[in-house]
C-alpha cells in the first residue's frame, strides 16, 4: 500500500514510519508542518534507510490545496498530526482548535474527494475525561476536561461525522499515555530522564497520586496497523496496555533507573483541570489479534537508556525551547 502519515516528523508518526516500513513493503508519505515538535533530524535515518519507499511533504493540514495534492493516489492515511501538550494547550488554546479540529476537518474533507479507502485518525484516552473507577468504553460519552482533550474530541467527532454523511471509511484510535524514543522533552518521561541525566531536579504535579496507563509507542504503532488492515469502518478502538502508575510511582522508577533519590524531586502547583485518573478497556482491538508485548519496567528501561545514548537528538531541542 500507499501510506499517508500525516505528522510523521512527531513522536508517534515517527515511530509508526519506521515500524511500518520494518514490517512491511508498504510505501510512505510524511506529510508535516516541522512545528516545534517535528523535527527533520526524527526521520534523518528513515530517509537513509528506506528512500525509495519514503518521501517528505513539507506543508500544514491546514492547507487543503496542499494537503488535497499530497494525498491524490494514496491507498490510506493515517492521521497523527495534532498539537498535544496540554500545558501548552492551557496557556494558549486557540492553536490547539484550529490544527486538531480544522486540521483534521482538511484531512477528512480531502480524503473523502480523493476517495482514499482507509483512514486512521489517531486520537487520545483524555477525551474520556476523568474516570475515577473502571475503565472507559469505546461507547462511553465523551468528556474533556482541558482545551487539548476537547480539541481532540471535537477532531474524533468531525472524522466520524465523516462516516456518518459520506460513508468515508475512517476508523477512530483512542490510546493512553504513549512514552519511547524520539518524544519531544516536554513530556514526563522524556522532561524527567533528561532532566536526571543533566543533573536538574524533576518537576511532580501536586500530590503525585494522578494516575496514567503508560504504554509503549512500539505497541502502539502495532495496534494502530492491526486497525489500518482489519478494523471496521466508523469503529472506535482504544489502546491501552494495563500499565498503571501513580505519577509519583512512575516517577520513583525513573530516579532508580538514574541512582537517584527524592531530594532531585521539586513539588510544583498542579496543573489547572488536573484529570486524576485515566484508563480503557482494549477488548475490542484485542479481539482483531493485537495484544501489548512489553514489559513496563524493561521498557521503561531501554526508554531511559535511549536518551541517555541519543543526546545528540534532544539537547538541541531542549536548548531552543527548554522544558520546566
Amino acid at each position: 500500500m500507499r501510506l499517508l502519515v500525516t505528522g510523521g516528523a512527531g513522536f508517534i508518526g515517527s515511530n509508526y514510519v519506521r515500524w511500518v516500513l520494518q514490517h512491511t513493503d508498504d510505501e510512505v508519505t510524511v506529510y508535516d508542518a516541522l512545528t516545534y515538535a517535528g523535527n527533520l533530524s526524527t526521520l534523518a535515518d528513515v530517509e537513509q534507510n528506506y528512500g525509495s519507499r519514503y518521501r517528505f511533504v513539507h506543508a500544514d493540514i491546514c492547507d487543503l490545496d496542499a494537503f488535497s495534492t499530497a494525498v491524490a493516489g494514496h491507498d490510506a492515511v493515517l492521521h497523527f498530526a495534532a498539537e498535544s501538550h496540554v500545558d501548552r494547550s492551557i496557556t494558549g488554546p486557540a492553536a490547539f482548535t484550529i490544527t486538531n479540529c480544522v486540521g483534521t476537518n482538511v484531512v477528512m474533507h480531502a480524503s473523502r474527494l480523493a476517495e482514499i479507502p482507509r483512514v486512521v485518525h489517531i486520537s487520545t484516552d483524555e477525551v474520556y475525561g476523568s474516570v475515577e473507577e473502571g475503565e472507559s468504553l469505546e461507547t462511553d460519552l465523551l468528556d474533556p476536561r482541558s482545551p487539548y482533550s476537547a480539541s481532540k474530541a471535537g477532531s474524533d467527532l468531525i472524522a466520524r461525522s465523516y462516516f456518518s454523511t459520506y460513508e468515508l471509511p475512517v476508523m477512530v484510535t483512542r490510546a493512553s499515555n504513549n512514552f519511547g524514543p524520539w518524544q519531544y522533552p516536554e513530556k514526563v518521561i522524556p522532561l524527567f530522564s533528561t532532566n536526571l541525566l543533566d543533573g536538574a531536579k524533576v518537576p511532580l504535579y501536586g500530590d503525585g497520586l494522578n494516575r496514567r496507563d503508560w504504554l509503549h509507542v512500539l505497541d502502539h504503532c502495532a495496534g494502530i496497523d492491526v486497525v489500518l488492515r482489519r478494523g471496521d469502518p466508523g469503529e472506535i478502538y482504544n489502546i491501552g496496555a494495563g500499565n498503571e502508575l501513580s505519577n509519583f510511582d512512575l516517577t520513583h522508577r525513573l530516579l532508580g533507573l538514574a541512582g537517584a533519590g527524592e531530594d532531585r524531586i521539586e513539588r510544583v502547583a498542579d496543573r489547572l483541570g488536573h484529570d486524576r485518573r485515566y484508563c480503557v478497556d482494549s477488548t475490542k482491538l484485542q479481539a482483531l489479534g493485537w495484544s501489548p508485548e512489553r514489559d513496563l519496567d524493561g521498557a521503561l528501561a531501554d526508554t531511559f537508556a535511549w536518551y541517555r545514548d541519543n543526546r545528540w537528538w534532544w539537547e538541541p531541542l531542549k536548548a531552543a525551547s527548554p522544558a520546566r
